[in-house]
């Protein structure tokens, strides 16, 4: 008899979670305004709100720690930390940074000007609204297969490379300040790029002059289907890919919160020296000294092995076969969702579900509300209400997927709890045709609006209050 599937560590210390009863739930999400966001975790009992800082440390990573030299400039963590940069993946420059959307606005507030131009595969919500807030533009060059949440294709994530060249053909080349390539992308449903399309990607670049960005926060989960996806890959080591990966990048950003399986920390890396030292001035003043950038030496530390750990075949295995697991169930119980399972995440699809909640009540969030209300489980949604309005107009976007993300954080629960996330699923899934109505907008934000908004009740819509 074969040996079942087991994960790829054992468990030292555990952390307390609590149930709460339904009528609790209702008191709590309504204080919070109907946002999950605003919800205190101690009110919340499986929480998928996010794989970003969400993961548990090694012994290795804990045992770094306390090592960490917290010297002011030059300390001995940064330099554990370029190395590992250097050596997995690449990039003889670098500067840190508390988390990947400081990263971004450090690289950002170099190269993007007003009028600009970012192509690129889907670009999640930090990286669109850093752009937008400079009043330039984050065009998506997405294939149009990832719209059919129900298609099977191995590289959903792939940029479509005609639209990319029109684009490029389109704009002029001081315009374009990067093409951004996400690495997997998020907001197609945690799906890969294949290494077929980041070489096409790369050689569009190189024809037209524009340097190519790798938003790489999931970088070895994409390398990880690379090798078990894609022809030609299947004995090379996930380091191995790692590297191949980066040779085609200018730059890469990172939130080391997901793939470095780190609480905090982040970066840019380059391989101009010329743009690593324009890039500084703002790291000084945004984050800190260009040898901590935001980051204690503990934590650069525990990302260095971080790095190292989550490019092990063993270790992403481990985690992306529990998402996997998550998403079987849910085809047990007819749930649709973007197939294949994503690298991080199963993304819910609202509109398949809710069929019955109008767009402009926000299907997914109100999809998340319902699984909060059902078992005390956060997740977040990838729909209307991250889209945003139109910078220009002041619309609300309506994007092709209303999607509900089911962000599982690393080595942290096990799998009788994604058993209890699909039957609660099941649960709302049962009762779908009795949700008829959604929430409405009582305040927002002009930008990046989901982390705060606060809703209500579609029946008791209000005008919105907008600053």
């Amino acid at each position: 008899m074969e040996l079942p599937f087991a994960e790829s560590y054992r468990i030292k210390m555990v952390e307390t979670i609590k149930r709460s009863t339904r009528q609790e739930r209702e008191q709590w999400i309504k204080e919070a305004n109907y946002n999950l966001f605003a919800l205190k975790s101690d009110y919340v009992f499986i929480d998928l709100l996010t794989d970003s800082g969400t993961g548990a440390m090694s012994d290795r990573q804990w045992s770094a720690m306390m090592l960490g030299d917290e010297s002011y400039a030059g300390a001995r963590s940064y330099y554990n930390m370029k190395n590992a940069i250097k050596e997995i993946l690449g990039f003889d420059y670098f500067l840190p940074a508390h988390q990947g959307r400081a990263a971004e606005n450090v690289l950002f507030s170099t190269i993007i000007r007003k009028g600009d131009v970012l192509p690129g595969n889907s670009h999640f919500d930090t990286t669109k609204g850093h752009i937008e807030f400079r009043q330039a533009v984050a065009i998506d060059c997405t294939i149009d297969e990832a719209k059919n949440t129900q298609l099977e294709i191995p590289f959903k994530g792939n940029v479509d490379t005609a639209k990319l060249e029109k684009v490029l053909w389109q704009y002029p080349r001081e315009q374009i300040p990067a093409v951004v390539l996400t690495v997997t992308n998020n907001t197609a449903g945690g799906q890969p790029v294949s290494m077929e399309n980041i070489k096409a990607v790369a050689a569009l670049c190189k024809k037209y002059g524009v340097l190519l960005l790798m938003d790489s926060a999931r970088f070895a989960e994409n390398a990880y289907f690379i090798k078990t996806r894609e022809a030609g890959y299947a004995d090379k080591s996930i380091k191995e890919i790692v590297r191949e990966m980066f040779s085609y990048a200018d730059i890469m950003t990172m939130s080391s919160k997901k793939d470095a399986i780190v609480n905090i920390g982040g970066f840019v890396a380059f391989k101009s020296q010329e743009l690593w030292k324009s890039c500084q001035k703002f790291c000084i003043m945004n984050e800190g000294f260009i040898t901590y950038g935001g980051m204690s030496g503990r934590d650069m530390n525990a990302l260095a092995v971080g790095l190292d750990e989550g490019t092990e075949f063993d270790y992403l295995e481990t985690r992306i076969r529990q998402v996997e697991y998550l998403g079987m169930k849910l085809d047990e119980y007819g749930i649709p969702y973007q197939r294949p399972a994503g690298g991080h995440a199963i993304f819910v699809d609202a509109r398949r579900v809710l069929r019955h909640v109008p767009k402009e009540q926000f299907i997914a969030q109100t999809l998340g509300i319902e699984l909060y209300l059902e078992a005390g489980i956060r997740a977040v949604e990838i729909g209307a209400l991250l889209a945003d309005r139109d910078p220009v107009t002041r619309e609300n976007r309506y994007p092709d997927l209303e999607l509900l993300r089911l962000a599982i954080p690393r080595r942290t629960y096990t799998n009788n709890h994604m058993d209890v996330i699909a039957v609660a699923l099941k649960n709302v899934y049962d009762r779908r045709d009795s949700i008829t109505k959604g929430y409405s907008i009582a305040y927002e934000e002009p930008i990046m609006r989901h982390f705060t908004v606060e809703l209500e009740p579609a029946e008791t819509r209000k005008e919105a209050v907008e600053l």
